[in-house]
């Protein structure tokens, strides 16, 4: 049985991951998708995890949160200077 998983992309990623995973038949959101732009890294991870979706993210401040024993669904971290769009696409899917 296959696992199904869906993402949350934070707003320091670009829109164009989710727009091409979604693409792929990913269930992926935006932050802008929201309209949620500027709110608190806390109220996208506790938003992401009420909504069981993975957390993706180049923000450093949820491994931290994390660490600290916030609740999360998952997270999905990645370095933004050495990953182009394709590369989180491929690594996503």
């Amino acid at each position: 049985m296959a696992v199904v998983i869906s993402l949350y992309l934070d707003e320091n990623l670009s829109p164009k991951i989710a727009y091409q995973l979604r693409r792929r038949g990913i269930d992926a959101v935006t932050v802008r998708d929201l309209g949620l732009l500027g709110d608190t890294d806390e109220n996208h991870l506790e938003r992401a995890t009420a909504m069981n979706y993975v957390l993706v993210t180049g923000d450093t401040d949820y491994l931290i949160m994390a660490a600290a024993g916030a609740k999360h669904a998952g997270i999905v971290f990645g370095m933004q200077e050495n990953h182009g769009i394709g590369d989180w696409v491929r690594a996503l899917e």
